[in-house]
């Protein structure tokens, strides 16, 4: 029997879960801190994965309800990309990773999970992040409580 230790998952159970888009709804709602947001501009917003690759592992999306780049105004498209760049900034300050795998999966055959909203995947990456878990029994070792990652991000997010 295969067991992992993930505490904070029983609040996520227990809890209301949103109905319709979560990247419309979350956004909406006064709860950052809970809905893993980190920082909000003016046409775009960070929120961590709550199902992260590795920890660090942040998502860049804008606030229009969209499927693709091309539906994404001038501004939007320019300020999605300011945030990536302090993204990128951001997360080099808190976990001084060695590199990052950045990228967009546009429709659902490109393995978008959110096909009908647009967003940016961001994962820190480090030598030797893969273990041999993943390899051999397809499981992932996060190295840090979700919210402990949260408050390194914030931080560094708002400095």
């Amino acid at each position: 029997m295969k067991m992992l230790w993930a505490p904070w998952r029983m609040r996520y159970i227990l809890s209301d879960k949103v109905h319709g888009c979560i990247f419309c709804e979350l956004p909406k709602q006064d709860r950052d801190r809970e809905n893993l947001i980190l920082y909000r501009s003016s046409h775009n917003f960070v929120i961590m994965n709550r199902y992260p690759y590795n920890n660090g592992h942040i998502m860049v999306v804008p606030y229009t309800h969209a499927p693709t780049l091309d539906d994404l105004n001038d501004e939007t498209l320019l300020d999605f990309m300011k945030v990536t760049q302090l993204a990128v900034k951001s997360i080099r300050k808190a976990f001084m990773p060695e590199g990052f795998n950045i990228g967009i999966n546009i429709g659902k055959i490109a393995g978008a999970g959110m096909e009908e909203h647009i967003h940016l995947h961001m994962v820190p990456r480090w030598a030797g992040d893969t273990s041999f878990m993943t390899v051999f029994d397809e499981v992932r070792v996060i190295p840090e409580h979700i919210l402990s990652t949260y408050d390194k991000l914030l931080a560094v997010f708002h400095s």
